[in-house]
C-alpha cells in the first residue's frame, strides 16, 4: 500500500486548509493518482484494519442497484446510515421517501440509468428515429407541445433505463478493443434526488486481448483519503475481479484519480499514526468457485452481477496493523 501512504504524506505536505460542506476543514490537494499491480496483489489496506465485509457488501449492493441503507445493511454494510437518516438537508429533501431511502444513488445509476429521447415529430426523418429508439428498447411515455416559429410542433418523449455495467460486459465480450467501455453515475438531472452526490464518478475497462488481460481506470471526483479511498479502493479492485471472471480476462492495471484528494482535520491522528507503520505485503483476493469463470466454460452469464453475495469474496494472507477508527463528516 505503498501509492496510498505516499498519497497521504504529499497531501500532509502539500495540502491546504480549506472549508467545506460539512463544518469540518480539509487537507486538499489537487490531481493526484495511484496505480496498481493486481498481479501483485490486492490494494488493501494494511497499516490499520479494512473493513473488508462492509467494503464488498457496499459492492453488492451497488450491483443491485439498492437505494436503501436498510438493504446495505442486510449485505453488513453500514456506511449509508447517517447519509440516509442524519444528514439535516437529506431530511428536509422533499424526494426523500421514507426512513433509510437514500435516492437514486451508484447502483441506480449504474444499472438503471434514467434515458430519454425527446423527436420532433415534424422532422422527415421522425418516422425512421422513432421506430429505431423501439427497436432500442425505449417506449413511448408522453408527448410534449411545442410553440415554434411556424406554429405548435408536437414531439414524442421516450424512456428506457440503461444498465450500463451490463453494457460494459457485454462489450468487453463481443468487442474487447473497443475504447468506450465505461459507466458513471454523474446525473445532473437528479442530483437533488440524492442523499450523496456521487464521489465514484466514472469508471472504464480497458481490455487488452492478446495478453487476456482487463484494467480499470476510476476517476473520483472527491476523495476523503483517510475513510473512503481505502473503500473505494476494495470495491473498484473486487468489481475488476467480478469483471474479468465474468468476461474471461485476468485483472491486471487498476488505475485510482482523484480530481480533490482530501484529509479531513479529524482524520490527522489516525493518518500520522498509520504512516509510524510499516506496511505488510498485499493478500490476494479470492472469489468464490460458483461464481462462473468465462475463460473455463466458454459460457457467458452476465446475471451473475445480481447473484454475488459478499461471502463470495474474501482475503487470503491479509496481515494488518491495529484497527484505527474516525468519524465520518455528513
Amino acid at each position: 500500500m505503498k501509492p496510498y501512504l505516499n498519497l497521504v504524506q504529499d497531501i500532509f505536505d502539500n495540502g491546504s486548509w480549506q472549508d467545506n460542506r460539512t463544518g469540518i476543514r480539509t487537507k486538499s490537494i489537487p490531481g493526484a493518482m495511484m496505480k496498481f499491480d493486481l498481479q501483485e496483489g490486492f490494494p488493501a489496506v494494511t497499516t490499520k484494519k479494512l473493513a473488508f465485509k462492509s467494503a464488498v457488501g457496499e459492492l453488492v449492493g451497488f450491483l443491485r442497484g439498492y437505494r436503501s441503507a436498510a438493504d446495505f445493511r442486510s449485505l453488513g454494510c453500514k456506511v449509508w446510515d447517517q447519509n440516509s437518516n442524519e444528514n439535516a438537508q437529506w431530511l428536509a429533501n422533499p424526494y426523500r421517501l421514507q426512513m433509510d431511502d437514500l435516492g437514486p444513488v451508484y447502483g441506480v445509476q449504474w444499472r438503471q440509468w434514467p434515458a430519454y429521447k425527446l423527436i420532433d415529430l415534424t422532422h422527415p426523418q421522425s418516422a425512421a428515429q422513432v421506430e429505431d429508439a423501439l427497436s432500442r428498447g425505449y417506449r413511448q411515455i408522453g408527448t410534449v407541445a411545442n410553440d415554434g416559429e411556424n406554429g405548435s410542433a408536437t414531439s414524442m418523449l421516450l424512456y428506457k433505463a440503461i444498465d450500463q455495467l451490463r453494457q460494459c460486459l457485454d462489450t468487453i465480450v463481443k468487442d474487447p478493443g473497443n475504447r468506450r467501455i465505461l459507466f458513471h453515475g454523474w446525473n445532473w438531472a437528479q442530483l437533488e434526488e440524492m442523499a450523496l452526490p456521487p464521489c465514484h464518478l466514472l469508471y472504464q475497462f480497458l481490455v487488452n486481448s492478446s495478453k487476456r488481460e482487463i484494467s480499470l481506470c476510476l476517476y473520483i471526483r472527491s476523495n476523503d483519503v483517510g475513510l473512503g479511498t481505502p473503500f473505494n479502493l476494495t470495491e473498484g479492485a473486487a468489481l475488476l475481479h467480478l469483471v474479468g471472471r465474468l468476461t474471461g480476462y485476468t485483472p491486471r492495471w487498476f488505475t485510482y484519480f482523484i480530481g480533490d484528494a482530501h484529509i479531513y482535520e479529524n482524520h490527522v491522528n489516525m493518518l500520522e499514526e498509520q504512516l509510524k507503520r510499516e506496511p505488510f505485503a498485499a493478500p490476494k483476493l479470492i472469489l468464490s468457485d460458483r461464481i462462473p469463470s468465462y475463460a473455463a466454460t466458454g459460457k457467458y452469464e452476465p446475471e451473475w452481477l445480481e447473484k454475488v453475495e459478499p461471502s463470495d469474496f474474501w482475503l487470503e494472507g491479509y496481515q494488518h496493523h491495529a484497527p484505527l477508527t474516525a468519524p465520518m463528516a455528513v
